[in-house]
C-alpha cells in the first residue's frame, strides 16, 4: 500500500505516543534521546556559524544530476542512503496521498470519515476498523509491481553502493525488487506482520493470514481474545519502530550521498533525517517539486537542517523535478547504467508475470475441481429426491448451478496488471 505508501501525518497529531509492540516499536526514551539530538543539532549549527567555525567543504563540482553522477562515478562515493515516500509508487498504480484530485485523501469520501487522515488514527481504528480494512483490500501488497525507481535503489545495492533505503512505504515494493531486511529501514511499519490489538495479548500473525481475512471481508479477530488484529504498520498516534531511531545514529554520519525521492518531507521524525548528514554531505531530491527547504530565516542566518537549493549560499542540494523514474533513469544514463536498468526492470516484471500465471492456474483448476466436486454431490441428492416426491430435473439444474454461482462470488479477485511504462 501506497504516500499505499507514505504513512502521512496529521500535522496536529504526534507519532510519539503509545508503544503498542515493545519488542519492535520504540520506547520512550528514544524518541526523547531523539528530540534532544535535534536541539543539539540546531545548537551545534547556530553556533558554528555565529563563530564561523566548521566550514563545509563543497564536494559537487555542479549542482546538477551530471554533478551528482560525476560524484558517484569518483569513486568517493562509497555509501549512499536512500529516503522514499510514495513518488515513488505512483507509476505502479499506487495513489499517493496529498496530490489533489488523484491523492488518497482526496478519494476516501466513500468511507464516510470525520475527516480522511482519521484512516490512520490508532483510536478511530480500533472503534472503527471496517474502513481501514477495506482500503487495505483495494491497496494490498502483492497487487502491483516494483517500478523503475525501486529496481535503481536495487542496483545501488548490487554495486555496493547503498547504505540503506528509508521508507515511509507499507507497501512493502521495496521488498518485492529485492532489498532485504538490512537494507531496509521500513519507518512507518510493514504488512509482513500483524498483531492483536490487546496489550495483554499481543499475539502475532503472518502475512497470509493477514491476507486471507483481508479478502474474505473478514474484520481480524485473535483466535485467542478476540480482539482486533492489525498490521504492524504505524498508524497516527503510535510510535515509529526503535530500528528506525537505532539506525539512524549509524546510518547519516557516515552518508556520502543522500538521495531522497518521492516524498514531500512533512512528516516527522522522517523528514528532520535530512539534516543528520553531514555539513559536506550531498543531498539530491528527485520529486515533483522542491521539498524540504529550510526556513528561510534560518537559510539567511546559514543554520538549520533543512535543503537549500536557490540561495546565494548553496553548495551541496541538487532538485531535479520529475517523476521519481525518470529521475532514476536519467541518473542511471549519466552513471552508464541505463540499458542495466531497463534489462533489470523487464526481466522482473517477466518473473512476476509468470508467478501470477502460475497463481491464477492453480486457483482455476481449484475452482473447477470444486465445482464438480459440487455437481457431482448434487447429483445424486437430486436424483434421491426425485424417488421420494415428484421434483423435476430443472430444478434439480438449477440449485446445481445456484452452488456454482455461490462459489464464483467467494472467488477472490484477480490481481490487475498496473505494471510502469518504460518509455
Amino acid at each position: 500500500m501506497s504516500e499505499a505508501s507514505d504513512l502521512p501525518k496529521k500535522e496536529e497529531v504526534e507519532e510519539e505516543e503509545v508503544t503498542p509492540e515493545p519488542e519492535e516499536q520504540s520506547d520512550d526514551s528514544s524518541e526523547d534521546e531523539a528530540a534532544g539530538d535535534n536541539q543539539m543539532d540546531f545548537l551545534r549549527n547556530l553556533f558554528s556559524s555565529t563563530l564561523g567555525l566548521g566550514s563545509a567543504e563543497k564536494v559537487l563540482d555542479e549542482l546538477t544530476l551530471e554533478g551528482v553522477a560525476r560524484y558517484i562515478k569518483s569513486g568517493k562515493c562509497k555509501s549512499i542512503v536512500c529516503m522514499v515516500g510514495a513518488g515513488i509508487s505512483t507509476s505502479a498504480g499506487i495513489p499517493d496521498f496529498r496530490s489533489p484530485g488523484t491523492g488518497l485523501y482526496a478519494n476516501l469520501q466513500k468511507y464516510n470519515l470525520p475527516y480522511p487522515e482519521a484512516i490512520f488514527q490508532i483510536d478511530y481504528f480500533k472503534k472503527h476498523p471496517e474502513p481501514f480494512f477495506a482500503l487495505a483490500k483495494e491497496l494490498y501488497p502483492g497487487q502491483f509491481k516494483p517500478t523503475i525507481c525501486h529496481y535503481f535503489i536495487k542496483m545501488l545495492k548490487e554495486k555496493g553502493l547503498l547504505g540503506r533505503c528509508y521508507s515511509q512505504n507499507i507497501d512493502t515494493l521495496e521488498r518485492v525488487a529485492g532489498l532485504e531486511g538490512n537494507d531496509l529501514i521500513e519507518a512507518h511499519g510493514t504488512f509482513y506482520t500483524s498483531h492483536c490489538v490487546s496489550f495483554g495479548c499481543r499475539k502475532e500473525y503472518n502475512l497470509d493470514w493477514m491476507k486471507e481475512k483481508i479478502f474474505s471481508d473478514d474484520i481480524p479477530k485473535c483466535d485467542k481474545c478476540q480482539s482486533l488484529v492489525k498490521p504492524d504498520i504505524v498508524f497516527f498516534g503510535e510510535s515509529l519502530p526503535a530500528r528506525f531511531f537505532t539506525s539512524m545514529k549509524m546510518d547519516f554520519p557516515r552518508c556520502d550521498l543522500l538521495i531522497v525521492m518521492g516524498t514531500s518531507l512533512q512528516v516527522q521524525p522522517f523528514a528532520g533525517l535530512v539534516g543528520r548528514v553531514s555539513k559536506s554531505c550531498p543531498r539530491l531530491l528527485i520529486n515533483m517539486e522542491k521539498a524540504g527547504q529550510a526556513d528561510p530565516l534560518l537559510g539567511m542566518l546559514g543554520f538549520g537542517g533543512g535543503m537549500d537549493f536557490d540561495s546565494d549560499k548553496a553548495y551541496r542540494d541538487v532538485a531535479h523535478i520529475s517523476t521519481c523514474d525518470d529521475g532514476c533513469l536519467a541518473l542511471a544514463d549519466l552513471l552508464g547504467w541505463k540499458a542495466e536498468l531497463e534489462e533489470l526492470v523487464k526481466t522482473e516484471h517477466a518473473k512476476i508475470d509468470s508467478q501470477d500465471k502460475k497463481e491464477k492456474s492453480v486457483e482455476s483448476k481449484g475452482a473447477a475441481a470444486k465445482s464438480s466436486t459440487a455437481s457431482a454431490s448434487a447429483e445424486p441428492k437430486a436424483e434421491d429426491e426425485h424417488v421420494k416426491s415428484p421434483r423435476s430435473s430443472l430444478e434439480a439444474t438449477h440449485a446445481s448451478h445456484s452452488s456454482l454461482a455461490l462459489m464464483q462470488v467467494n472467488f477472490p479477485p484477480r490481481r490487475p496488471d498496473k505494471s510502469p511504462n518504460l518509455s
